[in-house]
């Protein structure tokens, strides 16, 4: 923000957390400028009365700075509340709750579906004496977003706000001629940082492809071109090295059956009460990437505990697959120098046979979209994709000899590592890139910054 220069003048504002404004700037509660809509709760008894089934916005569909309108679902509610709980155009759109970083978020509805109602999870804010996007704009702010977490109602890693302390948010408030000049020129310097973010987003999908399809080739046709083929059984797959086994179980290339294939506890087994800050790791879901584990949660239970849980222990070596997600099956191998943990119940340990089958090849495979055609064939929709225990053993690969396996690692995982990191840089400067365009949009509607002059 070097860039530019401050405002000539400044006043406090009042609010401690908001600072120093511009001297001509004003402060108004959100309840003096505009209307907080509350939403529809589901569940709702309509039996004997007149319905009418229309669109519903979800928390989910309601991002941050723009809507997601690809799965919009519908409710039925009494046709006489349809007028009360219907969006109009320019109404800000924000999320009453959930995780931390969706608390507050929002965008300006424009009329895309007529007629739409909101959950009650969603406030439409209405304005009345402000323009859409100043409130937007400010309400997305990392000044707003202070406020919210401050007053919201607060439990792990959960957050909520009331439709009160909505409105009792201050705002700042610059003349309107000069609001909508800063609208301008805030639009014209986000479009460009969005441009770059598109970019560089796309950039690091199409390395993400290269990676698979480099994987799924060497996992199904091997290091040497010139090797004689067979045909597989499986039409996409096509034929594979005629050397390489006949298409045998998961089951088979374990290391005992009875202890190597596990489920995590059951939540009646490992309650949240026994989560602890220290002790032995407890492996989620979100701790397993395609490209390796990356332990990013901070949760253990007590050595009691883990020993009592022990038959569901992870040791480096093994592999970990994900029982749900989209997709589901994303494995990776728990790396050596990690302490043993145990997996949760959306979590399974496999512990391969290493006369058989390498445990970096085992991730590689059932990543591929080798391993990935396969999992999606015995898995079965609920809230999310999922794959059964029992249905992920019985899956069958064709797989090369041990050997053959670490030639192909030896090849394959000096261009992965460059492709990861290629990946991990551009995705670093795309964080940078959005915390520019918070801490502009920031600086802008709170008049840290002074803009009427900015080319």
């Amino acid at each position: 923000m070097s860039q530019y220069k401050a405002y000539p003048a400044y006043k406090d504002s009042g609010v401690e957390w908001l600072g120093r404004v511009p001297e001509h700037w004003q402060i108004k509660r959100l309840k003096h400028i505009a209307n907080v809509q509350t939403g529809v709760a589901k569940g709702k008894d309509n039996e004997g009365k007149d319905t009418i089934e229309v669109p519903y916005l979800r928390v989910a569909n309601v991002q941050d700075g723009y809507l997601s309108l690809d799965d919009v679902t519908t409710i039925e509610i009494p046709r006489e509340d349809l007028e009360c709980y219907s969006l109009q155009p320019g109404d800000v759109l924000m999320n009453e709750g959930g995780d931390f970083d969706k608390l507050g978020r929002g965008s300006v509805w424009q009329g895309e579906i007529e007629p739409c109602i909101h959950q009650n999870h969603v406030f439409a804010v209405r304005p009345t004496a402000v323009p859409s996007a100043w409130l937007n704009a400010f309400t997305g702010s990392l000044a707003a977003q202070f406020y919210f977490m401050g007053r919201a109602k607060q439990s792990t890693n959960l957050a909520s706000i009331s439709s009160s302390n909505i409105m009792e948010l201050p705002v700042a408030l610059p003349p309107e001629a000069e609001m909508d000049l800063l609208l301008d020129l805030v639009d014209h310097e986000t479009a460009r940082i969005d441009a770059l973010v598109a970019k560089k987003t796309r950039f690091i999908e199409l390395l993400r492809e290269k990676r698979q399809a480099l994987i799924t080739h060497a996992v199904t046709k091997g290091l040497d071109p010139n090797v004689k083929m067979k045909d597989s059984g499986v039409e996409w797959l096509g034929e594979v090295p005629e050397h390489w086994s006949k298409p045998i179980s998961l089951l088979s290339l374990a290391k005992s059956e009875q202890h190597s294939f596990v489920n995590g506890p059951f939540g009646s087994d490992l309650l949240t009460t026994e989560l602890m800050d220290e002790g032995v790791p407890v492996i989620y879901i979100r701790d397993i990437r395609a490209s390796a584990y990356r332990r990013v949660s901070e949760v253990f239970v007590s050595p009691a505990k883990a020993e009592q849980l022990r038959f569901c222990n992870v040791l480096p070596g093994d592999v970990v697959i994900s029982k749900v997600g989209d997709p589901p099956g994303i494995a990776a191998v728990y790396p050596a120098g990690e302490e043993e943990g145990i997996v949760t119940q959306d979590v399974m340990r496999l512990r391969v046979d290493e006369q058989q089958v390498e445990p970096d090849f085992m991730a590689m495979l059932i990543n591929s979209d080798y391993g990935r055609f396969n999992i999606s064939q015995v898995s079965v929709e609920s809230t999310r994709l999922r794959v059964g225990l029992g249905d992920f053993k019985q899956l069958k690969f064709t797989i090369p000899p041990v050997v053959e396996q670490r030639m192909i690692l030896a090849a394959l995982q000096p261009m992965l590592s460059q492709i990861d990191a290629l990946m991990d840089k551009t995705a670093t400067s795309v964080t940078l890139l959005k915390e520019r365009r918070s801490a502009l949009i920031t600086a802008a509607v709170t008049g840290q910054i002074d803009l009427r002059e900015a080319v």
